[in-house]
């Protein structure tokens, strides 16, 4: 089958369609004929070899993917069963013909929702849900501002934010980005340039409860000024490239404020059942549009090195999907 590797970590334009040995599946994974591929900042890391997880190359990229399922899991777990439309997440290893991945990590996908849309899914919103309900302990009615909106982790934000009964506040770098948030569900929408003050004129003064941060560099300072007495900054990641914040934590003290880390996998993956859980609790949001992932661009199999390039300049709008198979 061919898959998209690796072969040395010198980033995107160094990777190569392969053709590789079928995956064997084990006695609690499912086989999926992959259809979609979601493309993510940590394949960008791979790629360089400068993420947490450091592969022997050659390997292969891909987190989130979406298809068909060929054979259910030999134990019977899960109730995925041949023909199933599912999607699914992994560590990395899902850009290729097919994937064999662990049932508790693979969900099944309403009629409705596109393949493309299912490679949109499961890290971006799982981390998002992870973000707002376990980390952040949300609560209804309070106010959340989202860094990097426009991207597919900010825009999962927005959606699973109003999905629990929050007010979103969108930041973004341009014009353009800030009309894929508002599409995505934003509230309200405000430019980075001048993000704080526009922020606490739309607070009254107060200030936001959550401030949810995949960027890092910059804004991370002002972030923080913009958060109301015990509110929530939660660092997501350091999409910006510019190295990471630090904080003077007497200002935590003064304002009575947190900031919180947010590593949804190292959480998530040691924990039998929880991405299931976390499953079932976007479910209804799924049925009832409240969460429907903006696919942005879209390339083919060869051109997962190009499709990195847009994540590593920052020009990604939405979620970006690379097709495995003819849609």
């Amino acid at each position: 089958m061919r898959a998209v590797q690796v072969i040395t970590t010198t980033g995107p334009a160094d990777l190569e369609v392969r053709d590789v040995a079928e995956p064997v599946p084990g006695p609690d994974d499912v086989l999926v004929e992959v259809h979609s591929v979601g493309v993510s900042f940590p394949d960008l890391l791979l790629s360089r070899g400068e993420y947490q997880l450091r592969p022997e190359p050659p390997f292969t990229l891909g987190a989130d993917f979406a298809g068909v399922v060929v054979s259910g899991a030999a134990s019977g777990e899960g109730g995925l069963q041949p023909g199933m439309r599912v999607c699914g997440v992994a560590p990395y290893g899902s850009a290729a013909e097919l994937v064999a991945n662990p049932v508790g990590s693979t969900f099944r996908l309403p009629d409705d929702v596109s393949f493309d849309e299912g490679a949109a899914l499961p890290m971006n919103y799982l981390t998002a849900h992870f973000t707002l309900a376990e980390r952040a302990g949300l609560r209804e009615g309070e106010t959340v501002l989202v860094l990097g909106a426009s991207g597919g982790v900010g825009t999962a934000t927005l959606q699973v934010a109003r999905g629990l009964g929050a007010r979103t506040v969108a930041a973004v770098s341009t014009h353009e980005k800030a009309a894929v948030a508002r599409v995505a569900g934003a509230d309200e929408v405000v430019l980075l340039e001048g993000f704080r003050d526009a922020v606490r004129g739309l607070t009254g003064g107060r200030g936001v409860d959550v401030v949810v941060d995949p960027v890092g560099g910059d804004g991370f300072t002002d972030a923080l000024r913009t958060l109301a007495p015990q509110g929530r900054l939660m660092v997501v990641g350091f999409a910006a490239g510019q190295g990471i914040p630090e904080v003077r934590v007497n200002r935590l003290l003064l304002h009575n404020v947190d900031v919180r880390g947010v590593g949804w996998g190292a959480y998530a993956m040691v924990r039998p059942g929880y991405l299931q859980a976390q499953w079932e609790s976007l479910a209804p949001m799924l049925a009832d549009g409240t969460i429907r992932p903006p696919v942005g661009a879209t390339y083919g199999l060869g051109d997962f090195g190009r499709a990195l390039a847009e994540i590593d300049e920052r020009r990604v709008l939405g979620k970006t999907v690379v097709h495995v198979r003819q849609q």
